[in-house]
């Protein structure tokens, strides 16, 4: 079969692979799209620790580079492995994946007996630690990590519940309730699905979004946001202590710069939270000082645990709508980099989410 692999930062080859076979308790699902993802273009650019590399290998799947990318899919099942039952994983069964995986080692690790494998010391990711990926024809992956999305969620909008479950669990993380504010910086598509998932809660809160992409500012007003600011052309904390008072109650940080850092703590209200939702390539330098005496409350959010399902119902049932609107692309695999990676990367005026069909 055909397949993207990441053999480092700038290298990444279609080639041909063995077609994957699904082993006992696991289905084989046929790609129908995947998602690129901010950490698949920060791979591009540079290393990242949560790749293996060609000398040391992923900690749970034992595998080097290179592996196969994409952890942002959906497909239908078209193969079962033995012990699956298939009255419930029919083939053309319609799936979405949740790709984190961890060591499952529930009589030592705390993590993963308790339920939160995210917080595993060792959690990974199909398609970024191995145990192949979106970015192939064909994947067999364990049934705990596969969804039936409801009839009414096409496998487009399927490839988007898993950056959407990022962005629900770090609402959900914030406690963040109605006739509260809150300001987003970054309108990704993680920063644009944070505020659906805000908007999921309250419709009328006030809700601004710091972006300077103009196409991605007219895109999140139509979308929701109650305002939709240039951080290069105004102070963007005077304009939220302006609409909001003497700041915002939330500041979720999608985007991950000094800069945007520097703005949250300048935004958010005392006592207020800020909820750090992006990879970060540098470390940044924090104003402690501020934290402090404005008694500011500071989160971290890491991908989701076990909460696709909570999303799944959320569109299903109109909470969140217009996730097709996103979606601005799609390309071919033989496209990932000239289309895919570097339309993302050069072009920002035009794209939010780009999809591909293996």
């Amino acid at each position: 079969m055909k397949a993207v692999r990441y053999y480092g930062p700038g290298d990444f080859r279609m080639e041909e692979i063995e077609t994957p076979k699904p082993k006992q308790g696991q289905i084989q699902v046929k790609v129908a799209w995947n998602g690129i993802c901010g950490t698949d273009l920060h791979a591009y650019l540079t290393e990242l620790p949560m790749f293996p590399s060609a000398a040391s290998p992923n900690a749970i799947t034992g595998e080097t580079l290179p592996v196969t990318l994409g952890h942002e899919f959906s497909g239908t099942v078209s193969a079962i492995g033995d012990g699956i039952n298939p009255l419930i994983w029919p083939v053309g069964q319609k799936v979405v994946i949740e790709p984190i995986i961890s060591c499952n080692m529930v009589d030592t690790c705390k993590a993963c007996a308790s339920g939160t494998k995210i917080l595993c010391p060792l959690v990974s990711c199909i398609g970024i630690g191995g145990w192949g990926g979106g970015l192939g024809e064909y994947i067999a992956v364990n049934t705990e990590n596969v969804y039936k999305p409801p009839d009414n969620i096409p496998l487009e909008v399927g490839a988007c519940i898993e950056p959407l479950a990022v962005a629900w669990h770090a609402v959900k993380r914030s406690n963040f309730k109605k006739s509260q504010t809150a300001l987003i910086l970054g309108a990704g598509p993680i920063g644009i699905f944070i505020m659906k998932a805000l908007r999921a809660v309250d419709n009328t809160s006030k809700i601004i979004i710091s972006e300077p992409s103009q196409f991605r500012r007219k895109l999140v007003e139509k979308h929701g946001a109650t305002l939709a600011i240039d951080p290069y052309a105004c102070d963007v904390s005077s304009i939220v202590k302006k609409e909001m008072g003497i700041g915002a109650d939330f500041v979720f940080d999608a985007a991950g710069t000094q800069a945007t850092m520097d703005c949250a703590i300048q935004s958010v209200c005392p006592r207020g939270m800020i909820v750090m939702v992006s990879s970060w390539e540098k470390k940044p330098q924090v104003d402690m000082n501020a934290i402090v005496t404005k008694e500011v409350q500071f989160i971290g959010t890491c991908c989701y645990d076990g909460i696709h399902s909570e999303v799944l119902e959320a569109v299903e049932t109109g909470k969140i709508t217009g996730i097709e609107e996103m979606i601005t692309m799609k390309i071919g695999l033989e496209d990932i980099v000239k289309k895919g990676i570097k339309g993302l990367l050069e072009d920002r005026d035009k794209h939010v989410k780009i999809l591909i069909h293996p």
